[in-house]
């Protein structure tokens, strides 16, 4: 059978899992007159609900006498590591770029990963509908792009498409008609089709004893984990014995230093769907089950020839934040799994699959360190925790720092790249100054919109989207990822404003956060219940403010004319992870459960944090 191995990479929301879409459709996958949900790939809850791809998925369609299997991969710079490990099972990427946006930070990495493994690239540049698109622009800064990753002249003759996944429409040349006709042409996706069969090499087929990269984990209720990643060599059969190498250097390993197991179950892919086989061969891509204990980055080979492949490399973590058991009044009203065992547990179980991810043991029996690839990174994990019923406490992020050559200190730097209106360009740049962010370009294209790339400290980054929507009024784009090491830049600047403490336990009302609003934003809702040192609004001024929000309206034996009115107030800003991971202090906690994301201070006593900040000024002193 003949194959193609294809990664689809780019940068977020350029429309990867769209054209996955609607290749299935055009290449049969679905019946006619099937219903088939948009984004069919993004099989995640957490994807659909907030857009994004989270997880690599799998897919394989036909055309023609070819098997083409296809891997969707996340866009967002923070589930890199997805990326990074899933490259390694394909020849060739579509490299798909907005024909508005151009290259973003996210498109440079990925094709970076790709190029460096010499795999071979057809560049798509795709929503040549929108009104704003440029893609003959967008095709010379993708050829710049790839003269600056120092690609091979093999690489740099990469075919070039132009395209409109949403209504699965693709040209080897730029139609002649304004974007907005774009969608009245009669066209499909055969040319995409063919430049793929034209353009990426079939697999190797190595002859010899079975070997296969682990690339991927998936998990089952029935079988326990499933493997899956491309047959590097050889033929693998159901029922056959293979050796589960450790992880480690490409060698021979000796008897005794690896386990064996049987291949239980073997599946390859056909759609959206997995698909029982037998037999599978060098080249195919396809996931094993009976593998007990089996991750990322071992090899499985035949037993009498043991050797290793090289392992998936993933850059470090740049964050880490430390999640503890639930400490508070109303710790275990929620959640179901509130033990540190328990989180414990479940923690090191991420790490399997999620090979960006480290957690690591503190001296504290009950907090543990988690590092990932960003806020998101880390907010996706804590969303997944929740909804499966358990609660605990999240600290702020903190950046993992490294020792330089001379013994200096070294924190992560960011690229930062915004798209803002001309009139909000003032006050971005005044508060990424003392965030101490580096310009390092600004481009004005003329239609009203600026775009600037910063170099900045990733503490920088902590609590700025906020304050960023709130400069742009909604309307700026901002986009970053992991850039570099470098010098410590010294201390930050914190959050500018204070925030509001409840002084004491019992549910808040209505007309008592009516008097609080005008001190500030208000985080809770009537009839919510607090505690003694829970965080329950944002202070206009610096410092923080300890208030009453259960305190009730005083009755009296007299009743005045508009006494006893209703009281307007204004909507509660939403807590989510995201913000929380954003917003709090060193001296803040989030308390994360199934029903419910709360803000709270480490020392939940007024006098306990009276203490501890007299302290704290003693030690400046």
């Amino acid at each position: 059978m003949l194959i193609r191995n294809i990664a689809i990479i780019a940068h977020v929301d350029h429309g990867k899992t769209t054209l996955v879409d609607q290749m299935l459709r055009q290449a049969g996958v679905f019946r006619v007159g099937q219903h088939v949900q948009e984004r069919v790939m993004d099989s995640n809850p957490l994807e659909r609900e907030r857009g994004i791809t989270i997880l690599a998925k799998n897919t394989a369609v036909h055309w023609g006498d070819v098997k083409i299997n296809i891997v969707d991969t996340p866009g967002h710079s923070d589930f890199g590591g997805e990326v990074e490990r899933i490259l390694r099972m394909v020849e060739g990427v579509l490299l798909l770029v907005d024909a508005a946006e151009g290259p973003m930070p996210q498109t440079r990495f990925v094709t970076r990963k790709a190029l460096g493994l010499g795999l071979h690239p057809i560049v798509v540049i795709n929503k040549i509908d929108r009104g704003d698109a440029e893609p003959l622009r967008v095709h010379d800064e993708v050829l710049e792009l790839f003269m600056d990753l120092e690609a091979s002249p093999e690489q740099l003759d990469a075919p070039f498409l132009y395209a409109t996944s949403r209504f699965g429409m693709a040209w080897t040349e730029l139609p002649a008609v304004p974007p907005a006709e774009v969608a009245k042409q009669q066209a499909d996706l055969v040319p995409l089709f063919e430049a793929i069969l034209a353009h990426v090499p079939p697999p190797q087929a190595l002859e010899g004893p079975f070997q296969m990269l682990v690339s991927t984990i998936d998990h089952s209720p029935y079988v326990g984990r499933i493997a899956i990643g491309r047959v590097e060599r050889g033929t693998v059969k159901v029922g056959q014995m293979v050796a589960l190498l450790p992880l480690g250097a490409p060698e021979l390993l000796p008897e005794g230093t690896f386990m064996r197991a049987k291949v239980a179950q073997l599946h390859g892919f056909h759609g959206i769907e997995r698909v029982a086989v037998q037999q599978a061969s060098a080249g195919e891509i396809v996931a094993l089950s009976g593998i007990e204990g089996v991750e990322i980055g071992q090899t499985l080979t035949d037993p009498d020839t043991p050797e290793r492949l090289l392992g998936i490399a993933v850059e470090e973590p740049t964050i880490s934040v430390d999640f503890s058991v639930n400490t508070g009044p109303f710790a275990g009203r929620d959640g179901r799994y509130v033990t540190s065992r328990q989180i414990r547990e479940r923690l090191f179980h991420e790490v399997e699959r999620n090979v960006a991810l480290r957690v690591e043991e503190t001296d504290a029996p009950d907090t543990f360190k988690v590092s990932g690839r960003g806020e998101l990174h880390l907010a996706i994990l804590m969303e997944t925790m929740r909804r499966e019923g358990y609660e605990f406490l999240v600290s702020r992020p903190r950046v993992i720092t490294r020792e330089g050559p001379k013994g200096e200190m070294l924190e992560p730097y960011e690229e930062l790249l915004v798209d803002i209106a001309e009139e909000h360009v003032g006050p971005v740049m005044e508060k990424l100054g003392p965030r101490r962010a580096e310009m390092l370009d600004m481009r004005n294209p003329g239609h009203g919109l600026v775009r600037m790339t910063f170099r900045i400290p990733s503490r920088g980054l902590f609590g700025y989207r906020s304050e960023f929507l709130t400069d742009t009024r909604g309307t700026g784009v901002m986009h970053h990822q992991f850039l570099e090491y470098g010098g410590w830049a010294g201390p930050l600047a914190g959050r500018s404003r204070g925030v509001m403490v409840s002084m004491l336990e019992g549910v808040a009302v209505g007309f008592a956060l009516f008097n609080l609003q005008e001190r500030g934003t208000i985080f809770i809702g009537p009839q919510e219940p607090v505690y003694e040192g829970m965080v329950i609004g944002e202070h206009c001024r610096p410092g923080d403010l300890d208030v009453n929000p259960a305190r009730g309206k005083r009755l009296t034996n007299m009743r005045a004319s508009g006494s006893d009115d209703a009281v307007l107030l204004e909507p509660a800003r939403t807590v989510t992870l995201e913000f929380a991971l954003e917003y709090i202090e060193d001296n803040e906690l989030i308390e994360v459960t199934p029903h419910a994301v709360r803000l709270r201070k480490r020392a939940l006593a007024h006098t306990d944090r009276k203490k501890l900040a007299r302290a704290s000024r003693a030690m400046v002193d």
